[in-house]
């Protein structure tokens, strides 16, 4: 693997802990029962991003509204992880671009990053507003928009769903182990790596440098 330039963060499960409501509310509401709750944020709100990826029909005027305002209630409820400011500070530090990628609307993503003070660590901001879609599509327009190589940037994901949705937009997976049992199954569809806290991500990053370089000196 080369050295990598830019880290593309999702704010739900892996910079901060969510609740899982709202994601499931939006999803009754805009799409109808699709099955009881789930108590993982994370699996909530993909469950969400997937039925929005598979719809036909666009969400009307009223329908974002209300996922926005859901997103934003979501946003005022969650609890940054403690390793967050730290890490972001040591990657920005390196040289690392970081950018918050996400499928949240981009006012719940700009509140997120507001009511965090994360703004003086980031390189950019893709939502699913300003890549006209989701899963993916935040992925490439972010990519583009910074002209980023796909195979110098990784996605942090705490998903099944995050891993493919990384793979399908070309980009390093990176499982954020934030629960033993399900990392060790998520594990078996061989993500790019992995990380308990964001804490080792700086060291993670450092590694896959030092390896690359090793190889360039190899006659």
């Amino acid at each position: 693997m080369q050295p990598i330039e830019a880290l593309l963060l999702e704010p739900v499960g892996c910079l901060a802990e969510f609740p899982s409501a709202p994601f499931h509310e939006i999803t009754v509401r805009l799409f109808g029962p699709k099955g009881k709750a789930i108590s993982s944020a994370s699996r909530s709100y993909w469950r969400l991003l997937n039925l929005m990826d598979a719809t036909k029909t666009p969400l009307d005027v009223e329908q974002k509204n209300l996922a926005e305002t859901l997103e934003v209630e979501a946003v005022h409820a969650s609890s940054l992880y403690e390793d967050v400011v730290p890490a972001l500070a040591e990657l920005k530090s390196m040289g690392i671009r970081v950018f918050v990628v996400s499928s949240l609307s981009r006012r719940a993503v700009l509140k997120f990053i507001e009511r965090n003070s994360l703004g003086e660590f980031l390189s950019g901001v893709c939502t699913r507003d300003d890549a006209d879609g989701v899963k993916s599509a935040p992925l490439v327009t972010a990519l583009g928009r910074a002209f980023l190589a796909r195979e110098s940037a990784m996605f942090l994901t705490d998903t099944l769903d995050g891993v493919k949705t990384a793979r399908s937009a070309g980009v390093h997976p990176i499982l954020m182990m934030n629960d033993p049992d399900e990392a060790q199954r998520l594990a078996m569809h061989n993500p790019a790596g992995g990380v308990i806290s964001l804490h080792e991500m700086p060291d993670f990053l450092r590694v896959i440098a030092a390896q690359y370089k090793r190889t360039l000196r190899k006659p």
